[in-house]
């Protein structure tokens, strides 16, 4: 039997006191299904003066997925949305042919010390769909189905298909990403519900198969395989992401992805002219990496 690929990812820091933890893409593994991208933000106390505004930036050929555990923030983007994500909702923005955002403190909570907790993932749109308008799709944490086994198993699909539930947000390609709690010292099965699976928890160590899995390393689970979680006296609090592979790999250039390098080329100078649509209300903006093409 093929065994379990663990990824521990690597850490930077994002304001002061909030690191990332980046776990795909990776040398030994760029995704997993179509899902190209996984960055793992706090927890954290943010100190009242602590700036954590992400400025106005562009993305092209993806879609941002992004869930919260605690905390809030303010999604603005060129499509005029002014969204504020709260735990256990989606924010999942298809950038197609390009779209402008920005990632800032709420009102509510600017000037305060607070908390924040989250995952923001991206998933590579099919070659046909990378040049897509632009859309954005908000699912409350209320909309979301929510499943409960009598195994100890708390289960919400955030996106996806699942247990005979079906979670509310469109996906460009078959897609699956849920937020599993398990009760403590309990075994669950997780079967396999994608081609392409891996499991991921934020705070908490459990056993896959039998083999320790320790909080904040990713288990990519062999292809069309499930698995034996158990968790410990805590419990454990956990993702899993997968789907379908890519039908063909994808280039990953600092916001952009694209399976065609000149489109890549082509948003760089684009952003540069400030030939992206912008935020109405925003002026800032995030400068790219000098691009060596």
């Amino acid at each position: 039997m093929a065994e379990v690929l663990r990824l521990t990812g690597r850490v930077s820091d994002l304001a002061d006191g909030l690191t990332v933890r980046r776990i795909l893409p990776s040398a030994a593994r760029r995704a997993v299904g179509p899902f190209v991208f996984f960055d793992h933000f706090g927890p954290v106390t943010l100190q009242a003066g602590t700036d954590s505004d992400v400025g106005g930036h562009p993305h092209i050929g993806l879609a941002t997925v992004s869930y919260l555990f605690e905390g809030s923030l303010l999604h603005r983007d060129s499509l005029g949305t002014v969204q504020t994500i709260t735990p256990g909702a989606i924010n999942w923005m298809t950038a197609g042919r390009g779209i402008v955002h920005s990632e800032r403190v709420t009102d509510a909570e600017r000037g305060k010390s607070r908390r924040l907790h989250g995952l923001q993932l991206w998933v590579a749109l099919p070659p046909a769909l990378e040049t897509c308008d632009p859309a954005l799709q908000h699912v409350p944490a209320t909309d979301l189905p929510t499943l409960v086994q009598n195994d100890g198993a708390h289960i919400r699909v955030l996106v996806g298909e699942a247990f005979g539930v079906r979670s509310p947000v469109l996906t460009a390609s078959p897609t699956l990403y849920l937020d599993l709690q398990l009760a403590a010292d309990r075994e669950w099965t997780l079967p396999p519900l994608a081609e392409e699976m891996a499991i991921y928890s934020p705070a908490h160590s459990l056993h896959v198969n039998d083999e320790a899995l320790a909080a904040q390393e990713m288990a990519v689970l062999p292809a069309n395989t499930g698995a034996t979680l158990r968790a410990g006296p805590q419990g454990a609090r956990l993702v899993v992401i997968g789907g379908t592979p890519l039908a063909q790999p994808v280039r990953m250039w600092w916001n952009f992805v694209a399976s065609d390098r000149q489109r890549i080329a082509e948003a760089v100078r684009r952003w540069a002219d400030g030939g992206f649509a912008p935020i109405p209300g925003e002026t800032d903006r995030i400068a790219a990496p000098p691009w060596r093409g």
